[in-house]
């Protein structure tokens, strides 16, 4: 089992910054890949950006240039910087665990979820 604490959600007017963290505790796998997901009011949840533990990174299109993911691993640790906030970004951003247990077979774990507000 992995345990997923989020923290730094909060909210905030247009054009602002926020940082998230997400700290994974338990049975960490060597190999893993740490992101966020966010869900607004109404939508499905979608991918923000993920890392891997060779801190390989990928963006949804909507954030690139304004999000940065990054991770410590020796925290188990993964960040997620958000700059130039929109109102459209306001939505539960949920941390996200994938360990690989062996070939073809990963193991996926959620945060509970923070709130992120923007106001315009």
């Amino acid at each position: 089992q992995v345990h997923l604490v989020e923290s730094g959600g909060g909210l905030l007017q247009a054009g602002g910054s926020l940082r998230l963290s997400c700290a994974a505790s338990g049975n960490i796998f060597s190999i893993n890949t740490m992101g966020w997901y966010r869900q607004a009011p109404g939508k499905q949840r979608e991918l923000v950006a993920t890392i891997t533990s060779g801190r390989s990174s990928n963006y949804a299109d909507s954030v690139k240039g304004r999000f940065t993911i990054s991770r410590d691993n020796a925290k188990n640790t993964v960040y997620l910087q958000m700059n130039s906030l929109k109102p459209e970004d306001t939505a539960v951003y949920y941390c996200n665990y994938r360990g690989r247990v062996s070939d073809g077979f990963w193991r996926e774990y959620w945060g509970q979820g923070t709130q992120v507000t923007v106001s315009s």
